[in-house]
C-alpha cells in the first residue's frame, strides 16, 4: 500500500497555546510544518478540543475534563476551538472536534483518515503529555505509522516533553525535528 501522509495539527487553540511557556517556539515550528506540508501538497489535518454548550459531554468520572466542567459549560465553544492565528486553516483544511484527549476519542478522524487513504500521520501539538501521547498510543494500537515533530510539540512540564520524546514516542513512532521532516 502507497504511504499517504497527512499533517495533524492538535490542540492549537488559542486558549490552550497560551498557557505554554515557549508557546512562540511551537508555533513558530508549527507553522514552518504546516507550510511544507502544503508546499508538498500533504494534507493538514486541525484537530481541536471541545463541548456542546454546557459541556454536557463531560463525567463526573472524568478527571482530566471534570474539574473543568464548569467553566466550559460557561464558555462560547466556538471561541475555545478556535484555532490560533498563527498557524490558522486554509480553505478546504479539516477540522475534527475531539471530546477527549486523544484525537480519535469522539471525533470523525478516523473516517476522516480511511477516506483519504491515509496510512502515516505526521503529529504536532499541545500537550506533549496529553494529545500527543493519547494519539501516539491510540495510532499505534490501530497500526498507523507515525512521525512526532518534537520541536512542534509543547509541554508546561519540559522535563516530560523530553522523556516522551526521546524515551516513549520512538518505541511507536519516528521522531524527528521539524527541519529533518522537511529534509528527508
Amino acid at each position: 500500500m502507497e504511504n499517504r501522509t497527512a499533517l495533524l495539527v492538535m490542540d492549537m487553540q488559542a486558549g490552550i497555546v497560551s498557557r505554554l511557556p515557549d508557546a512562540t517556539i511551537v508555533l513558530s515550528n508549527v507553522g514552518k510544518a504546516i507550510a511544507a506540508a502544503r508546499h508538498k501538497n500533504i494534507p493538514v489535518i486541525y484537530v481541536v478540543v471541545g463541548f456542546r454548550q454546557g459541556a454536557p459531554e463531560i463525567s463526573p468520572n472524568n478527571k482530566s475534563f471534570a474539574a473543568g466542567k464548569e467553566m466550559f459549560a460557561g464558555i462560547n465553544m466556538q471561541e475555545f476551538m478556535a484555532v490560533h492565528p498563527d498557524v490558522a486553516l486554509q480553505e478546504g483544511e479539516v477540522t475534527v472536534i475531539k471530546r477527549r484527549i486523544s484525537a480519535f476519542t469522539g471525533s470523525d478522524l478516523e473516517v476522516v483518515l480511511r477516506s483519504s487513504g491515509i496510512n502515516h500521520m505526521v503529529l504536532t501539538g499541545i500537550a506533549t503529555s496529553g494529545v500527543v501521547l493519547s494519539t501516539v498510543r491510540e495510532a499505534g494500537d490501530k497500526d498507523y505509522q507515525l512521525t512526532v515533530l518534537a520541536d512542534a510539540c509543547g509541554d508546561a512540564d519540559e522535563e516530560v516533553h523530553r522523556v516522551l520524546t526521546t524515551k516513549v514516542f520512538p518505541r511507536q513512532a519516528d521522531v524527528l525535528t521539524v527541519d529533518e521532516w522537511i529534509n528527508q
